[in-house]
């Protein structure tokens, strides 16, 4: 069994019915550890030792946000800034992370075929996300693909409510062990994972 940690990062979550779907989805997978950051941090002081030990208490680390402007939301730049400290998540001493796994869930306006080269937004999602798989790298832990729901401005409830299962399942993967490299390193989006794990139990 592993620990999944979901930090999350909505500064305005009363107006976005999918992040509060993949909330609501995410908190019923025992085995979930769900962490607001606007929530515990609304002015932006981050608690480092209250994060780093969330940290190491956990196997999978997720940020789970808004797609703003081709990133995040800046209070996950705020608290890598300030949580990924010299010699504990990099570094020649730095080793605390070392192994954990470690992915975006992200919300898009935009459609799939908006992220594409020949798209208005030129680039795949997974290019936007490089920072995150730097980052990634340095700590020496292993970058998965994102979780991604595009198209979110004309979704139905029918939509969340898939989404939703969608994302519950992959956590539920993920807790139980139930994706390897040899299924993620060979598709774009870990959603496509969905219909070859159990279902959620």
């Amino acid at each position: 069994m592993s620990k999944v940690l979901i930090q999350f990062a909505h500064p305005t979550l009363s107006r976005s019915n999918i992040h509060k779907t993949l909330e609501t989805y995410g908190r019923k997978v025992k085995g979930v550890t769900f962490n607001d950051l606007y929530e515990y941090y609304p002015d932006l002081y981050i608690d480092v030792e209250r994060e780093q030990k969330l940290l190491l208490q956990h196997d999978v680390i997720i940020f789970q946000h808004p797609f703003y402007w081709y990133s995040s939301p800046p209070i996950i730049k705020q608290w890598q800034d300030l949580v990924l400290e010299y010699n504990w998540a990099y570094g020649p001493d730095g080793h605390a992370l070392a192994g954990k796994k470690i992915f975006n869930a992200i919300s898009c306006g935009g459609r799939k075929e908006a992220y594409k080269e020949t798209g208005y937004n030129r680039f795949p999602v997974s290019q936007f996300l490089l920072p995150f798989n730097q980052t990634a790298h340095l700590c020496n832990m292993e970058y998965l693909p994102p979780f991604v729901v595009h198209d979110t401005y004309t979704m139905n409830n029918d939509h969340l409510k898939s989404y939703g299962e969608q994302y519950a399942h992959i956590l539920s993967a993920l807790v139980n062990n139930e994706i390897n490299p040899e299924q993620y390193q060979h598709v774009e989006y870990l959603n496509e994972l969905v219909p070859t794990v159990e279902i959620l139990h």
